[in-house]
């Protein structure tokens, strides 16, 4: 599809505005270059938003997933869409079109998958590509605006905690406003993967709690899965087989997290 998502343009807030409002006015940028199908720039937008730490609005997953897929991420395009139809409900004004888009999504895959095994089956060498994503790691250096693939990577894995951070409630569909009740954010460092999760508590305090993962001798293969009924998945910890990640319930973008996570543990064992 050819989309270039990334660049060098727009890397400072608008001259004195607040942050909730700067949010409010990319994201109206946003929405112009999407209508403008303006795929680059809409992408400088959404890069600049990621870095905003404010509520970000639910069509920002959208406009995400949309912006994404036209770049031919298809992983973090599921990833946002999902997160958008959750979040938004029925009553989003893009849900359909989310939805129609997650499945063809789906459907691509479907296709790749067919013609790798075929290729299989008559012999033919199968490309394979290294990032966890599925796309090329200079391709999400240049999603992510990074200098380096574990700069690239660690966003990635942040994108998707908080794209699918555990909310409480007993609704079919967990409204998005407010903050989640745990999110997480990766760092790394020489040699461990640093995990910081922050969970409210009683009075509305958070309470906050670092831990640092030594990544050698560890397996980057991470087990996860997802609690039929209870929209909640687990990442679980490569030293002990404990719970260690708790997640909302996207299957897909747990499932996206684990390998992302697992191949910042194989670099981080190999730094060279």
């Amino acid at each position: 599809m050819g989309v270039v998502v990334g660049g060098v343009l727009f890397t400072q807030l608008a001259y004195g505005l607040p942050p909730e409002h700067e949010t409010r006015r990319l994201m109206l940028a946003v929405e112009k270059a999407v209508e403008s199908q303006n795929w680059g720039e809409a992408g400088e937008y959404l890069n600049r938003l990621q870095t905003l730490q404010t509520q970000k609005p639910d069509d920002y997953a959208y406009y995400r997933g949309r912006v994404m897929y036209e770049a031919g991420h298809l992983n973090e395009a599921m990833a946002a869409l999902e997160t958008y139809a959750t979040q938004a409900g029925s009553e989003g004004e893009h849900y359909t079109d989310s939805l129609e888009l997650i499945t063809a999504i789906e459907q691509m895959r479907k296709k790749q998958g067919a013609v790798t095994q075929a290729a299989k089956a008559k012999g033919e060498p199968v490309a394979t590509i290294e990032p966890a994503s599925g796309d090329s790691i200079q391709e999400l250096q240049q999603l992510y605006l990074a200098s380096t693939p574990l700069e690239a990577l660690e966003r990635h894995a942040n994108s998707l905690l908080s794209q699918n951070a555990w909310r409480a409630g007993t609704e079919k569909i967990v409204r998005a406003e407010g903050e989640p009740d745990v999110l997480y954010r990766v760092s790394t460092a020489a040699g461990q993967l640093q995990l910081q999760e922050t969970r409210k508590v009683a009075d509305g305090r958070s309470q906050v709690v670092s831990n640092g993962l030594p990544v050698y001798g560890v397996n980057p293969l991470l087990d996860w899965d997802c609690l039929p009924g209870e929209r909640t998945c687990f990442i679980y910890d490569p030293r002990d087989g404990s719970r260690w990640i708790k997640l909302g319930g996207q299957e897909s973008t747990t499932e996206e997290l684990a390998r992302t996570l697992g191949d910042l543990i194989r670099r981080l064992q190999s730094p060279s």
